[in-house]
């Protein structure tokens, strides 16, 4: 397994600083179910406005999976490291799926932060709430399809599921998206119903303008 410390990171990121003192953009937080659209949304934002956006590299204490480059798709560390980290107060968020650890720490969202960049983090709600508790102040979005059916249809023409995997991915979106409508009300700051891609991230787009113009301002300043 490899690591890069936390320690790195986080000098790394104490070493670039705005010219003017000022904290950069605001972090965005992004959660929603596995097929709703946030990668697609997500790629065509950074085709826009690619030197504006930089993504938190997260933890995780699987195996690398072939083409897979520590550092840059994750950090790839022991359960043991991982677990004095996250007693550390090292992370911001971390969960346990199919037996591994995934986590995302304060030094590699930070170290996004000091190169004037919008820090995107791509967590499911239990990561969201973790975040909630911290100092973090980001801007919470969720994107979901406009119904559990639509949801089924993408999931099944990307032809990657088993039927006991899709049927777990579904009854989880049922899940997040009860929360999000009902019973969490306030989770986040903007919910985006994509059922039209260009409206969907127009709406992207609009919540985030600020940020977007800060960072532009930081950048050319």
């Amino acid at each position: 397994m490899l690591r890069r410390p936390l320690a790195g990171l986080a000098a790394a990121a104490l070493g670039r600083v705005p010219s003017d003192g000022m904290p950069g953009p605001r972090p965005v937080v992004l959660s929603g179910p596995s097929g709703a659209g946030k990668s697609t949304l997500l790629k065509r934002l950074l085709q826009e406005h690619g030197s504006i956006f930089g993504f938190s590299v997260s933890h995780t204490t699987r195996d690398p999976r072939p083409g897979e480059e520590n550092g840059k798709d994750y950090y790839f560390v022991t359960r043991e490291v991982m677990q004095q980290d996250i007693a550390a107060g090292d992370f911001i968020e971390h969960a346990e799926f199919s037996g591994n650890l995934y986590g995302t720490s304060k030094a590699a969202v930070r170290a996004v932060q000091a190169m004037n960049r919008i820090c995107v983090l791509d967590v499911d709600l239990q990561g969201v709430r973790n975040i909630k508790k911290t100092d973090l102040r980001p801007i919470y979005i969720f994107v979901q399809p406009p119904s559990l059916d639509v949801l089924e249809q993408r999931l099944r023409q990307r032809n990657t599921e088993t039927e006991e995997s899709l049927a777990k991915r579904l009854a989880a979106a049922r899940v997040d998206m009860e929360s999000c409508e009902c019973k969490e009300q306030g989770l986040f700051d903007l919910i985006i119903i994509n059922d039209d891609l260009d409206k969907a991230y127009q709406a992207l787009e609009e919540a985030l303008s600020e940020e977007i113009k800060k960072a532009q301002r930081t950048s050319h300043s």
